[in-house]
């Protein structure tokens, strides 16, 4: 018998006031080029921890090969997680069981029509039998607002690119 999960110990409140970014977590992840030169095509991806190591392909779709994971299933999956996250805990407050949802996040990679650039789309179906949607409708509004990845995909993310010495 496996032992159970822990919960994580984060408030749902907006509970912080300061005047700075302040960080709980942080993590790096360094993508080498491969064989190719190219971090998309034939790269590697490891975290500092080393928990995360795996090959980057270009999916199909794009010219490659198919084989390995692509950043947009990375950045599909971390959204689905995060803003399964952010509901499971709005649902907990209300006294709702959590079991039953799952998060379905679609990531597309495009052509921005402003400027010919690369846009991403991003799609998120929530599943939750049985829940009236009155009730869940504004529960998926607070998951939203709280969601990390659902505020960066609304509000933008503040981003520094420095080259290293």
């Amino acid at each position: 018998m496996s032992e159970p999960f822990q919960l994580p110990d984060l408030s749902i409140e907006k509970d912080y006031v300061g005047e700075s970014f302040s960080p709980i977590y942080t993590t790096t992840v360094t993508v080498s080029g491969g064989p190719a030169s190219h971090g998309r095509a034939s790269g590697r991806a490891r975290s500092g921890d080393g928990v995360l190591d795996l090959d980057l392909r270009m999916p199909a779709e794009l010219g490659g090969d198919g084989r390995g994971t692509n950043p947009e299933q990375l950045f599909a999956a971390g959204f689905a997680a995060c803003f399964h996250g952010a509901l499971s805990l709005v649902a907990r407050q209300e006294e709702l069981d959590p079991a039953p949802i799952s998060v379905a996040a679609t990531v597309a990679f495009g052509r921005d029509p402003e400027d010919g650039g690369y846009l991403l789309h991003i799609d998120l179906v929530v599943g939750w039998p049985d829940i009236d949607p009155e009730i869940a409708v504004p529960l998926l509004r607070r998951a939203d607002s709280l969601c990390p990845y659902a505020r960066m995909a609304g509000q933008g993310t503040p981003t520094t690119i420095t080259l290293a010495s």
